[in-house]
């Protein structure tokens, strides 16, 4: 019996996408709940899996353009000898048909030499090639003695010296833009257009925090089975930031004003597919273990491509930390239709004064942009100073003040 390999359903606003890559091979054996290709759309990555065990074979190739519903493949659950076949297994090369039924180290140096097990006559148990029937071989073959550099002299033709330069097209290769990648400029383009956007700028003693986690990180990690990061300390304070200066928590939508009574907040995740956000939803009613689970959980399904769209939906604001690539400053872009987003930076020790003295503090800049339209400058200005106070001061987030 054959079962159709359909794109399965994204949410309502995606009904397209392009197959980006098959993980298996076309008449590969395949388990059931086995990856089996990677679909791309507008908004997420994500993999289809086999339903059930059996032969594969394609009815698409890679790179081509997918809707909903769409079958793609089928898969021939007759096949024998499934549960023996490992997923994804390299297909062996022309002419080594009996390679499988050789030992590994034989199979290893047929991959390692080219030389095909099935050309060598065999003196191991009924003719079965043998590890060294196989070396035998390697060193029966004529080494390959690469031509010596010409040193001074004309060149002579043909020579290493006049090797042709390389054609147009080897200096550049051209790949279409994926829909993510796609969807990813649009939007920010459309933040800069849209949005009259604007940043401010503070910057941050993180020595209170850094010695809090260094006091507490071994007891924290005990309790919770997770690292107490700076990234839960930073949405604690966002989260009362927002309580206290509710105009970066609200929003646009035509001429009216949306303002927002809840505290969903957006992680900015790399991806090899592109920037991801991520949202963790109630910040305000989860501890900061519970903050840096959820973060470590969003982060890793974002680069697993396992991310879904609920959970890139309804963030009030976003976090970005450029600081874990070494980033000193920046202006992060409005992730729309947001009305602000913190960029945070890499913690570098820096000479400030305190109390009228000189000490070296390990420092950070912070980065707000926000939509003037809807934020004043005393408002962006007050909001950064708040997160300031609150991560120079941690004690502050404990009592909420």
């Amino acid at each position: 019996m054959a079962i159709d390999v359909k794109i399965p359903p994204m949410g309502e606003s995606i009904t397209s996408g392009v197959l980006a890559k098959w993980h298996v091979k076309d008449g590969d054996l395949v388990k059931k709940d086995q990856p089996l290709f990677e679909l791309e759309t507008d908004k997420i990555t994500s993999e289809g899996t086999a339903e059930a065990a059996g032969r594969i074979t394609f009815k698409i190739a890679a790179g081509t353009d997918v809707k909903i519903g769409q079958i793609v493949a089928t898969i021939d659950e007759t096949a024998s000898e499934v549960g023996r076949v490992v997923p994804n297994a390299p297909s062996a090369p022309v002419g080594a048909s009996e390679l499988a039924t050789e030992s590994p180290a034989v199979r290893r140096l047929a991959a390692e030499t080219g030389i095909d097990p099935a050309t060598i006559a065999g003196s191991g148990k009924s003719g079965r090639v043998t590890k060294g029937d196989m070396l035998a071989a390697t060193t029966s073959k004529p080494p390959f003695v690469a031509p010596a550099p010409i040193v001074g002299g004309p060149a002579i033709a043909g020579s290493p010296r006049e090797a042709a330069p390389p054609k147009s097209e080897s200096r550049q290769t051209r790949t279409k833009m994926s829909k993510l990648r796609q969807t990813i400029a649009s939007r920010l383009v459309a933040a800069q257009h849209e949005a009259a956007m604007l940043t401010t700028f503070n910057e941050v003693d993180m020595s209170a925090v850094m010695e809090l986690r260094k006091k507490y990180q071994d007891d924290f990690v005990k309790k919770n089975g997770v690292k107490l990061g700076f990234m839960s300390f930073f949405t604690k304070a966002v989260v009362q930031a927002l309580h206290d200066i509710p105009a970066l928590n609200a929003q646009l939508d035509g001429d009216e004003v949306v303002q927002n009574h809840f505290y969903d907040i957006g992680m900015a995740v790399s991806t090899d597919k592109g920037l991801m956000v991520p949202v963790i939803k109630n910040c305000d009613k989860l501890g900061m273990a519970d903050i840096e689970k959820a973060i470590a959980d969003a982060a890793k399904r974002a680069r697993d491509g396992k991310i879904t769209l609920t959970d890139l939906e309804g963030g009030v604001f976003t976090i970005t930390n450029g600081g874990i690539f070494g980033s000193m400053l920046s202006t992060p872009i409005l992730n729309a239709p947001q009305s602000a987003i913190l960029g945070l930076h890499a913690i570098n020790e820096r000479p400030v004064a305190v109390n009228g003295q000189v000490v070296i503090r390990p420092m950070m800049y912070l980065a707000l942009s926000y939509d003037h339209r809807l934020v004043d400058g005393k408002q962006a200005v007050t909001f950064l100073v708040k997160v300031k106070q609150l991560i120079e001061d941690p004690a502050r987030l404990a009592i909420g003040i």
